[in-house]
């Protein structure tokens, strides 16, 4: 399961962001995760407690900001859905090789309280 490494490494950059903002316990974590990122966040959502037990993160929630994926039409000029990642433009047809978002695994924001 890569959902449990990607979760260590969620763990290592809050816990690094924590101290940077002065310490404390980590209430709530959020992640943007895209459509295309190849993450399932069940998988990712049992993680994330073996992950955190132990740490200035234990007990805390994790949030889940979804991120649909998009594309860049060049003929057309405009944003569209990459709907399943199908990356063709429903305007016109064309074929975008631009992906605006949609393969982000980012950590968003951390609560913390003093401890």
């Amino acid at each position: 399961m890569h959902e449990l490494s990607l979760m260590e490494a969620v763990r290592r950059q809050a816990l690094e962001q924590a101290e940077r903002h002065g310490g404390g316990r980590i209430t709530a974590i959020t992640l943007r995760i895209g459509s295309l990122a190849g993450v399932e966040p069940e998988a990712l959502a049992l993680a994330f407690d073996v992950v955190m037990a132990g740490t200035a993160a234990a007990g805390a929630q994790l949030r889940i900001e979804p991120v649909a994926a998009a594309c860049w039409c060049g003929p057309c000029q405009a944003e569209f859905p990459a709907l399943d990642g199908l990356c063709e433009c429903p305007r016109c047809g064309a074929i975008s090789r631009q992906l605006l978002r949609g393969r982000e695994l980012q950590l968003a924001s951390l609560d913390l309280v003093d401890s």
